[in-house]
């Protein structure tokens, strides 16, 4: 993704800035899952969920997240 520096530089953000905005937007729309949603931001989930919880968005926790942590405890043998 590029932007046009002149459009950060007006909204006094950095390029991580605007891609943690779009992750909470489009994960508050139910659009991303938290682990899309945090790989976009460039955060570790557990630090994406604080960055929701001071925004007072809440968590979606439906069967596709699920699925993700099963397959996320298979691959690390924990299941």
């Amino acid at each position: 993704m590029t932007t046009d520096d002149a459009l950060l530089r007006a909204a006094h953000l950095d390029e991580q800035e605007l891609k943690r905005e779009i992750a909470v937007a489009l994960f508050a729309q139910d659009r991303l899952t938290l682990g899309q949603a945090s790989k976009l931001a460039g955060v570790g989930q557990l630090d994406f969920q604080a960055i929701l919880s001071d925004r007072n968005i809440p968590l979606h926790y439906g069967v596709e997240e699920y699925r993700e942590d099963v397959e996320t405890l298979r691959r690390l043998g924990q299941i």
